[in-house]
């Protein structure tokens, strides 16, 4: 398994595609990181790629590992990032 690419490397690929510079590129992706930031609680959908959401994870119970003891773990708010079917298909290939 091959490493995951830089933000380096993705704003020089960006940048040579579309024929800008690297310093636009760069700008171009933390501004698309903020705007994700920003939208998250109204889900924030990357066409072809995902969509982030805000869930709500339940109170429940569990244990400590270490002492076994059951513990109450408290309910909170997570951001969960679902994959879209586009980006499964062409990652794994199409189921048949």
């Amino acid at each position: 398994m091959g490493k995951a690419m830089t933000k380096s490397q993705i704003a020089d690929h960006l940048a040579k595609k579309a024929d800008v510079t690297k310093k636009i590129a760069t700008q171009i992706l933390d501004d698309f990181a903020a705007l994700a930031y920003k939208e998250a609680k109204n889900a924030f959908v990357v066409p072809g790629v995902g969509k982030l959401v805000l869930a709500h994870r339940k109170a429940r119970m569990g244990r400590n590992p270490q002492t076994g003891a059951a513990i109450k773990i408290p309910a909170k708010r997570v951001v969960k990032f679902r994959v879209a079917k586009a980006a499964k298909d062409a990652i794994l290939g199409v189921k048949k």
